[in-house]
C-alpha cells in the first residue's frame, strides 16, 4: 500500500477507521489507513423469523443490503409495511428496460456505426471491431442504468452477485452480444432454480469462450472451466470441498463437445452454441470418494450432451454445493466473514432448505432476509460499501435524475462517466478482476477492507464533494442536484433536529451519535446557537420561493450539512 501523503487527511477517514477499530485515544493516519480488521459482536441469532422492531434504521437496513442507494420515496413507501410484506416485495421480479442501444454515434466526431442506427438495438448486429468497444460500453451503461431506475426489488443486486459469482469478462470476450446474452441469462435466473442457471451458464457463449469451453474436444482436453465449475461456481474451497484433480479432469472430458456457433457471433443473429458429437469423449468418466465413487457412462453421437445433466446430478447430489453457495450469499449481503456459530445457526439451515426445495433460490432468500440473524443490530452498519453501491447512494439516494431527456448521446456520455468512477473506485461493471470476481467477498483477511485504499479513499471524497454540488459527467454536461426540493419531502424540513435525523438515516441508515449531530447542526445554523437560526431560513424561502437571496441562504447551509454529512465515516457503511 502507498504512503498517504501527510498533507491529506479526510474529514471522514478518523471516523471511518473508529468504526471498523475501537479508538484507542490516539490516531494516527498512515498506520490507522492499514485497517488490519473491523469485527462485530459474535451473533447467536440463526434462521428463526425476526420479531424485532420494524423502526427505519431496521428498514433502511434491509433496503441498503438489498437494492443500490435506496431513496426517501422507497423507505417511506416501506414504512406502512411489515418487515415480511417488504421482503416479499424486495423478492418481485422486475424487467430489463428495453435493451441496449446504440446511443454513441456521434457524426461530428466521425462515430457513424454502419450496422445500426442511432438509437437502435445492436444485440443482433453483426461483429464489427471498430464499433465492438462502443457496444460494450453501451452494455456496461444499461445495466448501470438499470440499477439507477429499479422499481422495488432486489432483482438487479442479486444479478450483480450472480455476475460476481459465475464471471465473465466484457472487455475479456469482446464481444458484446455474447456478453449481452450472458446478462440477460443471470437476469431471468437470478430467483430460479440454481441448478437450471448451471446448466445454462455452462452452454452460455459468453462462458464457452471466456473460459475455453468452446475449444475443450477429445483430442486436448480443457480442464478451465471444469475447474471453476467446482472450486468457484458450485463446490468452492472449504474445509468440506474434497474433489480432487482426477474429478477436474474427468468433469473436463465430460464437458467435451459443447462450442460456439462462430457464424451467430461474426454474423447478424443472436450467438449460440450447441453440442458437437465428434469432439466428444465418449469413454466413462469416474470420479472420487468425494462424489460417491461416481461413474457417468459414456454416451456417443448426440447422447453425449446428456452426460453434462449427470454431471451436474452428481455435483449438485453432494450437500456441499448448496453449503458453498448459501455462504456466497451470506458474504454478499450479510456479512464477509462467517464464524463457527454462524455457519451452524445459519448457513446449515438455509443449505437444508435450498437441498429441499430442489435448489430453487427464492426460499432461500426469503429465509435468510426474514431471519432474526439478518435483522440482528450487530449487522447494521457493518459491511464497507463496495464502489458501486457507493457510488448510486451518491448519486441516487439524493434524487437525482439523468435521464429525463431524450438526448441519448447526452445519456451515453452520462453512463460513460458512472462507468468510470465505478472503475476508479475499484469495480468496473463487467469486469471483475478475474475469474474468482472481486476480491472483497473471497479473500481472506481482508475482504471488504480491500475497498478502503489511499487512492480509493481520496477518490471516494472526491466524488460525495462534487455530487454534493454537482455530478460532472463531462466538461460540457452536469446535474446539479436540489437538496431543497430533496429535503422538501422530510417530515419537517424546518425543524434541523428532525431534518437531520432523517437525513442521517438515508445516507447512512443508523442515528448520529450526539458529537456528530450537533457538528451537523451548526453547520446547518451557520454557527448560531438557536433552532430558529434555521427554521427562519427555510420558512424564509418557503414563503417567498423566487427570492434567489433567500433561497442561497437556505441552499449553501444544505450543501455545506450534506457534504459533512457524506464526508462521514457512516456514509462508506452499510
Amino acid at each position: 500500500m502507498q504512503d498517504n501523503p501527510k498533507n491529506f487527511r479526510p474529514a471522514n477517514h478518523k471516523a471511518l477507521v473508529e468504526r471498523f477499530r475501537p479508538y484507542n485515544g490516539s490516531y494516527d493516519y498512515d498506520v490507522a489507513l492499514n485497517i488490519e480488521g473491523h469485527s462485530r459482536t459474535k451473533l447467536k441469532s440463526g434462521v428463526e423469523t425476526f420479531t424485532g422492531e420494524w423502526t427505519d434504521a431496521a428498514r433502511m437496513h434491509l433496503l441498503k443490503r438489498t437494492m443500490f442507494g435506496p431513496t426517501k420515496s422507497e423507505l417511506r413507501s416501506v414504512q406502512a409495511l411489515g418487515m415480511q410484506e417488504t421482503v416479499d416485495l424486495l423478492l418481485t421480479e422486475v424487467p430489463l428496460t428495453d435493451t441496449p442501444i446504440n446511443n454513441y454515434n456521434d457524426p461530428s466526431e466521425g462515430v457513424v456505426d454502419p450496422n445500426t442506427g442511432f438509437g437502435q438495438s445492436w444485440i443482433e448486429a453483426p461483429y464489427d471491431n471498430e464499433y465492438e468497444g462502443r457496444k460494450i460500453l453501451s452494455l456496461k451503461g444499461w445495466i448501470i442504468k438499470n440499477m439507477m431506475q429499479s422499481p422495488l426489488s432486489m432483482h438487479h443486486k442479486l444479478t450483480f452477485f450472480w455476475h460476481n459469482l459465475l464471471v465473465t469478462q466484457f472487455w475479456d470476450i469482446f464481444q458484446a452480444k455474447a456478453s449481452y446474452q450472458y446478462y440477460l441469462l443471470l437476469h431471468q435466473h437470478a430467483f430460479g432454480n440454481f441448478k437450471t442457471l448451471i446448466k445454462e451458464i455452462t452452454r452460455d457463449p459468453a462462458m464457452l469462450i471466456y473460459l475455453n469451453g468452446a475449444r475443450n474436444n477429445k483430442e486436448a482436453p480443457d480442464e478451465n472451466y471444469a475447474r471453476e465449475l467446482q472450486e468457484l461456481f458450485c463446490i468452492g474451497k472449504g474445509p468440506d470441498s474434497g474433489y480432487t484433480e482426477a474429478d477436474v479432469q474427468a468433469a473436463a472430458r465430460v464437458l467435451t463437445g459443447w462450442t460456439v456457433d462462430g457464424s451467430t457471433l461474426w454474423e447478424r443473429g443472436k450467438p449460440a452454441s450447441g453440442f458437437y458429437p465428434p469432439f466428444h469423449e465418449t469413454a466413462n468418466k469416474q470420479f472420487s470418494e468425494f462424489y460417491d465413487q461416481t461413474e457417468i457412462a459414456g454416451k456417443s453421437g448426440e447422447a453425449g450432451a446428456e452426460e453434462l445433466d449427470d454431471l451436474l446430478d452428481m455435483i449438485f447430489n453432494n450437500e456441499e454445493t448448496a453449503r458453498y453457495i448459501c455462504r456466497r450469499l451470506y458474504n454478499f449481503f450479510v456479512y464477509p466473514e462467517i464464524d463457527e456459530e454462524t455457519e451452524i445457526n445459519v448457513i446449515r439451515p438455509l443449505a437444508q432448505v435450498f437441498r429441499d426445495g430442489n435448489y430453487e433460490i427464492k426460499p432461500v432468500l426469503d429465509s435468510l432476509l426474514k431471519s432474526a440473524h439478518f435483522h440482528d443490530e450487530g449487522n447494521y452498519g457493518v459491511m464497507i460499501k463496495n464502489p458501486i453501491d457507493f457510488l448510486l447512494s451518491t448519486v441516487r439516494t439524493v434524487g437525482n435524475d439523468f435521464f429525463e431527456g431524450t438526448d441519448l448521446l447526452r445519456e451515453h456520455r452520462t453512463l460513460n462517466s458512472l462507468i468510470y468512477w465505478g472503475s476508479v473506485l475499484g469495480m468496473e461493471i463487467g469486469d471483475p478482476p478475474s475469474v474468482a470476481g472481486w476480491p472483497a467477498y473471497y479473500q481472506t483477511p481482508q475482504f471488504d477492507k480491500s475497498w478502503i485504499t489511499t487512492d480509493s479513499i481520496t477518490k471516494r471524497a472526491q466524488l460525495t464533494d462534487m455530487s454534493n454540488y454537482a455530478f460532472y459527467a463531462s466538461s460540457t454536461i452536469f446535474y446539479e442536484v436540489d437538496l431543497i426540493r430533496f429535503v422538501s419531502e422530510f417530515e419537517t424540513p424546518e425543524d434541523p433536529n428532525e431534518l437531520i435525523a432523517e437525513a442521517s438515516i438515508l445516507m447512512h441508515g443508523i442515528p448520529l451519535g450526539e458529537k456528530s449531530v450537533q457538528t451537523l447542526k451548526s453547520i446547518l445554523l451557520a454557527g448560531q446557537q438557536e433552532d430558529y437560526h434555521w427554521r427562519f431560513a427555510w420558512n424564509d424561502h418557503v414563503t417567498r420561493p423566487d427570492n434567489p437571496t433567500l433561497r442561497n441562504v437556505v441552499e449553501n447551509r444544505l450543501r455545506a450539512t450534506f457534504q459533512a454529512l457524506m464526508q462521514q465515516g457512516e456514509f462508506h457503511l452499510m
